[in-house]
């Protein structure tokens, strides 16, 4: 992919912006695109082993880009986060919630709340929340450059039959990016959401495990291929992120290749 940085084209030079969760997966494909866009990336990672080199492959490659361990988990985490960048940087106009952590398949009937709900609800709900607290003064005083996404689920609209509490709590998500939307507009902040999919290293596993289910993804989705982390939906966050989207909030973006057209 061609870094436009030292051309000086990049929508979104000079920016600055937090990627949770991104040390692997649809994370890491949303801040290599930023990067390539010119963005400072601050790559928010639970473990600096897989931060660091993602950072460090940002760099490689030209960008801007720097690891801070970050567990999404814990509200003052993400506040320290948010803190430490605006120390080093001074500004802060971009901030992805991606982290995700709990999405174990299970029986509704099986539920067990520590194992099941608890990881997922502070990862999605919780930190959500607490991105946009955090987030919330920077944001402002970036103004009509001020962005929130956050990646949800196609399963936040259509359900899950194999993971019931997933969909509940990515729903979350895209009902605070309204809300959101609303209060924040006046600032000329935008929030909206992602549904990706896409083949994260989870998926890559499932789909090792079980050769078949790759092949009726495939099948069912119009464009005939599963979603690439950095090139389809680091794109679409790029547009979120950038001034061309300066109308757009509130809404939900599904990027999914066509597999759930009823959406």
């Amino acid at each position: 992919m061609t870094d436009t940085r030292d051309q000086g084209l990049g929508r979104l030079d000079g920016r600055v912006a937090i990627v949770t969760g991104a040390g692997q997966g649809v994370g890491r494909g949303i801040a290599l695109r930023l990067a390539s866009e010119g963005a400072r990336v601050i790559v928010a990672a639970r473990r600096a082993e897989t931060g660091e080199p993602v950072a460090d492959e940002i760099r490689a490659r030209g960008g801007l880009a720097e690891c801070v361990v970050t567990d999404v988990s814990v509200r003052a985490s993400i506040e320290a986060c948010v803190a430490g960048v605006l120390d080093r940087h001074g500004r802060l106009e971009i901030v992805v919630h991606n982290a995700l952590a709990g999405a174990i398949p299970h029986r509704l009937e099986d539920v067990r709340l520590d194992e099941h709900w608890v990881p997922m609800s502070l990862t999605s709900a919780w930190a959500s929340f607490w991105c946009a607290q955090a987030a919330s003064g920077p944001l402002r005083v970036a103004g009509a450059r001020g962005r929130y996404v956050m990646i949800t689920s196609p399963s936040a609209v259509e359900g899950s039959n194999n993971i019931p509490l997933y969909s509940p709590a990515k729903a979350s998500q895209r009902s605070l990016a309204k809300c959101l939307a609303k209060q924040w507009g006046p600032h000329g902040i935008t929030v909206n959401c992602i549904a990706p999919v896409a083949e994260s290293p989870a998926l890559a596993g499932a789909f090792a495990g079980n050769p078949a289910l790759k092949a009726a993804m495939e099948a069912r989705t119009p464009l005939g291929r599963v979603g690439d982390p950095e090139r389809d939906i680091g794109s679409v966050a790029v547009f979120l992120a950038s001034d061309d989207s300066a109308y757009v909030t509130g809404q939900t973006i599904v990027c999914d290749g066509g597999s759930f057209l009823g959406l």
